[in-house]
């Protein structure tokens, strides 16, 4: 697929209207790959920062794509899903002029001092210094390609118009051919994302763009020195999977990137916090415990490791729990059933707010076994494997959290036969109702990030998972009832 359709910024008024103005004015015609590397520099000049929204790639992948772009090579981005490639490539585009002069009408964006195809090289010359000129914004400079096997050379370089050749024009004439998205996105960035699935002829048309700077149609041959910088991006496994990268191509690329997953655990929190789209509030230490898991899933011997779990695993989760929590706050707002609306003398029940909570991350086991691709002999077993890691990264949290604080006071809770239940839609206010005061609570909510007032839904949170942790640390019991609430209570 093509990148979304863009409407091109309005240029401001002071710049340069006519070719003339324009050389008055200093400009210099520069490539694609120049402009960058220039752009690049004055940002590692300035301090300012180079690749907005990339994390955990500052010191490993960042510095070879700065030293790709400052050598001018194409270059091709190797790595599992999910692992910010396309993020990445498309972070380029902010490295060009953000207005660039063009002729206007020009399909290949020619520049009005270096034009390509004979119409405008005539234009140019009849002209001259009054030749009117437009600007293009960098956004409208970047194209890119979904690769898939049943893409054509038409789609990628061009093909015949044979309304053209109707109205009386040659083969051989450049205004015959109707050109396709890398003539297209001449003077720009054009990616190529999953390059093994193009059909090994359509990489061959590539090749002869890029090296031999001409274009083959119907067997007709244009010179056509396009300026453009080609970033391609592919999973290492389809390279036996579903295809290859033809030898040619894959030398013309100066550079191969490897790409990974976050390094360590503040990085997949950091990317979590950045991408999530949250409807709902959702504590640190449940942030935390979906980190651990998504790392727990990718290291798992019963995963697929050539697929890769992608970051959007955990950024899914982290959205999944929030919802619901919303969930549960709008359920439980809502009057039971046959019941009437709260006359004016009845007392106000405050709001159940959007919090969550440990035990609502349950629930990404089932919506999300679908992101992960497991080994062929653990079918059957996606559910119960995913929930042994989620339980298990709970339990690590809990540890890393909470270690070497005196929770006494939470098991003396249940010593005499007493049980707390809790559960999806469970209030904060009936499970506090049930705790009342417990020694130690106030260290406990401080360790977990909760300060020194939290609100009634961030106390709950912080007791639940407290539970959770003693039950998989085998210091509580616990049980699931029939209508799904969870009981605490007793030894395990």
């Amino acid at each position: 697929m093509t990148a979304p359709t863009q409407v091109s910024p309005v240029p401001p008024a002071d710049l340069p209207g006519t070719l003339g103005a324009l050389r008055a004015a200093g400009h210099h015609y520069r490539t694609v790959k120049q402009e960058i590397r220039d752009n690049l520099l004055a940002r590692m000049r300035s301090g300012e920062e180079r690749f907005p929204g990339i994390v955990g790639y500052q010191d490993t992948v960042l510095p070879e794509v700065e030293r790709a772009l400052l050598a001018g090579h194409d270059m091709v981005l190797l790595g599992e899903r999910g692992q910010g490639k396309t993020r990445l490539i498309r972070s380029l585009g902010a490295l060009l002029d953000e207005w660039t002069p063009v002729i206007p009408g020009s399909v290949l964006n020619e520049h009005p001092m270096h034009p390509l195809t004979p119409a405008a090289r005539a234009l140019v010359a009849q002209r001259g210094d009054e030749l009117p000129i437009g600007w293009l914004h960098r956004s409208m400079r970047y194209g890119e390609k979904l690769a898939t096997p049943d893409t054509s050379v038409g789609d990628l370089i061009g093909d015949v118009d044979p309304i053209r050749i109707a109205q009386g024009r040659t083969l051989g004439d450049p205004e015959t051919i109707h050109f396709g998205l890398v003539p297209r996105t001449n003077r720009g960035i054009f990616a190529v994302n999953e390059l093994p699935d193009l059909g090994e002829r359509i990489q061959v048309a590539l090749l002869n763009v890029l090296e031999e700077r001409d274009i083959q149609v119907r067997g007709y041959q244009l010179r056509l020195p396009l300026d453009l910088l080609l970033v391609a991006s592919a999973n290492p496994e389809d390279y036996t999977n579903r295809g290859r990268i033809i030898t040619p191509l894959k030398d013309r690329f100066g550079a191969e990137i490897r790409t990974h997953y976050p390094a360590d655990l503040e990085l997949e929190l950091a990317l979590i916090r950045q991408e999530a789209d949250l409807v709902a509030e959702v504590p640190e230490h449940v942030l935390e415990v979906l980190a651990r898991f998504a790392r727990a899933v990718r290291e798992s011997p019963s995963v697929d490791p050539r697929s890769g779990v992608s970051a959007r695993f955990a950024i899914a989760a982290a959205e999944t729990v929030a919802a619901a929590a919303l969930r549960r706050a709008s359920l439980l707002a809502a009057p039971a059933a046959g019941g009437a609306a709260p006359g004016a003398g009845d007392p106000v029940v405050r709001p159940e707010a959007p919090v969550a909570r440990v035990g609502d991350a349950v629930s990404v086991t089932s919506t999300l076994r679908g992101k992960v691709e497991f080994e062929s002999g653990e079918e059957g077993r996606e559910i119960e494997i995913l929930a042994h890691l989620l339980r298990t990264a709970t339990a690590e949290t809990f540890r890393g959290r909470l270690a070497g604080l005196d929770l006494s006071g939470f098991t003396a809770l249940v010593a005499e036969g007493e049980v707390i239940e809790t559960g999806e839609l469970v209030s904060s206010a009936e499970l506090l109702r049930q705790v009342g005061t417990v020694p130690g609570l106030a260290k406990v909510l401080d360790r977990l990030g909760l300060g020194d007032a939290p609100s009634p839904e961030e106390a709950a949170a912080g007791i639940e998972f407290v539970l959770e942790g003693l039950h998989l640390t085998r210091r509580l019991g616990k049980d699931v009832t029939d209508s799904g609430r969870t009981v605490y209570g007793g030894r395990d």
